[in-house]
């Protein structure tokens, strides 16, 4: 995950900007760097590697300036070069981003017919442009910043400074968190509130679509429109539990509204947007010569794994298993000499799929392993660990971590299936270019939250629900039934659609709420199918589906909720977000724990 800062302040900033971006150490990152503006001009200090290169950088060409921003990066593609990290420049503006630029090429093309020259392989930079290029027509610096989030798109978070405005900086974020920091004569930014925490107790956070016109005595808040706004100041502990909440009530939700950045941290690490490739790491053993893939895992995990077998065998055509680590071993299974054996974990940790994983070790399978924990047990052991770069879940119940195992998963079938030569190159790009676009449709299906919180007061009534899905639609019911027994302890259970007929519809009745995942793809006629029998016997159906659906299916369901229309491919991905939103609310209406449900640990370290 990067990290961003960003300070106003009385003194020269750099050794705070370099203390925060330590602070921000535990999201990961391979490049770091930090400007600021000294005599009007802009002034860069950057770094490949770790924190103690730009240190040492900095020691020898000390960075003056009262006003800076600093930024740690994962490589979105590439060599994480000194070159690429942030902060991106040119001598009218520098800025650091997280995010992605979905249309970077696109604004690519256009800056560079202008005479803009591009030095860096990231999309990062087309926004240094365009916003120069606005201040090159006589743009104000404010002007310049809100034309050009008009022409961006994707979900971002920015930290813009301009040259010979040393009491001047730009915020603004659409999908990925904001924060800002008030000071005695001092102002801050920071996407992470933990970065912060030293510097000041008084914090508030940009909402959607916010932007913001920092300087040393306040700020001005605007709205994607441009209107004045005020947004609350909290008054928060340096340390504890609360900072790390932001303005949510609970860690839960807070981490759900995180997913559309971690997935662009996922995506950031494993796909090329210039060429639309997904970039694995070297592998110790040949892909293309894997004859069977599988994946073990537990809980949400577990249902990953489900997921990601429709993929491997649609996709990458491999024949695929999936197991419960718990069970896996004790099968005594004849594994495949050069299978390949998934193994999937938040924690790395979890003790039995680590002693799955040694099974697999036995009996001569390749390791992989997709976690959330660079240096856990589970990726030491592996061949191959792909990390999530979910950052740090607090919630028991998985949410982000969930939704970024996919993201990899994904990853890693287009790069299986474009080596085995199972999909052409036209396909293998529009796959990419669909998760590409994942973080923010995800973004989009975050503003239903108030209609599913709606929705929940009829769930939170039920003794009983039934979640439907078919295709990759299934595991995601099963994901959703988890999630509310997980926090709501309300007895739910999913299905595949098709096996209501082989008796769970005995169950159906006017007290049942039924939540159907149905996209509109090659399998939605039969769920819709089966949803007419539900509702012939009086069941409850909430449905979820895009508007094609919706406008096929007829105002027959009890509660509908639109998402976008995405490609099959990575329907399950954003369809988990409504099943996430509508569990939270239930439990927060039934006044359940829900960051510390009962009985349930984060990592499960005993078998």
């Amino acid at each position: 995950m990067c990290g961003i800062i960003g300070i106003i302040g009385k003194a020269p900033v750099t050794p705070l900007l370099l203390d925060a971006l330590k602070r921000l150490e535990y999201r990961g990152y391979d490049s770091a760097g930090v400007a600021t503006l000294t005599n009007g001009s802009i002034v860069r200090r950057r770094a490949q590697g770790k924190l103690a290169s730009l240190e040492q950088l900095l020691e020898a060409e000390p960075l003056p300036g009262t006003i800076g921003i600093g930024h740690t990066r994962w490589a979105t593609h590439g060599a994480p070069t000194e070159n690429n990290a942030h902060p991106h420049a040119d001598d009218r503006v520098v800025l650091v981003h997280n995010g992605i630029i979905e249309n970077f090429l696109e604004l690519r093309r256009q800056l560079t017919a202008k005479g803009c020259r591009f030095l860096t392989e990231t999309d990062t930079e087309v926004v240094v442009h365009l916003i120069s290029s606005y201040l090159g027509e006589g743009c104000t610096p404010q002007e310049a910043v809100q034309a050009s989030l008009a022409r961006i798109e994707g979900a971002f978070a920015l930290a813009i400074l301009f040259a010979g405005h040393h009491d001047l900086m730009i915020g603004a974020r659409r999908g990925s968190p904001l924060a800002i920091g008030y000071g005695d004569g001092e102002m801050y930014l920071g996407s992470d509130a933990l970065a912060l925490a030293p510097l000041t107790t008084r914090i508030s956070y940009l909402e959607e679509g916010d932007w913001v016109e920092v300087r040393a005595d306040g700020v001005s808040i605007h709205d994607a429109s441009g209107a004045d706004v005020n947004r609350p100041i909290k008054m928060t502990a340096t340390s504890g539990a609360l900072i790390g909440k932001g303005n949510f009530p609970h860690f839960m939700l807070k981490e759900i509204y995180e997913q559309p950045t971690v997935m662009g941290d996922a995506l950031h690490a494993l796909l090329n947007p210039w060429n639309q490739l997904v970039a694995m790491p070297p592998f110790p053993f040949d892909l293309t010569r894997v004859t069977k893939v599988t994946i073990i895992g537990c809980g949400t995990s577990y249902h990953a794994g489900l997921v990601a077998k429709y993929w491997f065998e649609t996709v990458a055509r491999i024949p695929t298993e999936v197991d419960i680590a718990s069970e896996f071993r004790y099968r005594g299974a004849d594994m495949p000499q050069g299978g390949l054996a998934v193994f999937i974990s938040q924690s790395g940790e979890t003790a039995d799929t680590l002693a799955a994983l040694a099974y697999a070790r036995k009996q001569g399978q390749h390791i992989i392993s997709i976690v959330n924990v660079a240096e856990s047990s589970m990726a030491r052991q592996s061949d191959v660990s792909l990390l999530t770069q979910a950052g740090p879940e607090i919630g028991v119940a998985s949410t982000k971590a969930f939704t970024t195992q996919l993201t990899v998963l994904a990853c890693l079938v287009i790069a299986l299936a474009a080596r085995r030569g199972t999909i052409d190159r036209e396909t293998e790009q529009r796959l990419c270019r669909a998760l590409t676009e994942v973080p923010s449709r995800s973004n989009d299906v975050l503003n239903h939250d108030q209609r599913l919180a709606e929705i929940a007061r009829q769930v939170a009534e039920a003794r009983d629900v039934l979640y439907l899905g078919r295709g990759t639609g299934y595991p995601i019911a099963l994901e959703g039934a988890l999630k509310l027994k997980e926090i709501s302890y309300i007895h739910a259970e999913g299905y595949a659609a098709g096996e209501m007929k082989h008796g769970p519809i005995a169950l159906i009745d006017e007290n049942m709420p039924i939540i159907v995942i149905a996209p509109s793809d090659n399998l939605f006629d039969k769920t819709a199918s089966n949803m007419q029998e539900v509702i012939a016997r009086g069941g409850k159906v909430i449905f979820l589906s895009d508007k094609a659906g919706i406008e096929k299916l007829g105002d027959v369901a009890a509660a509908t909720v639109e998402l976008p229309e995405v490609d099959p491919f990575v329907a399950p991905i954003l369809y988990t977000i409504p099943v996430q939103l509508l569990a939270y609310h239930v439990a927060v209406l039934k006044g359940t724990d829900v960051d510390q449900p009962r009985n349930l640990a984060k990592s499960v370290t005993v078998e």
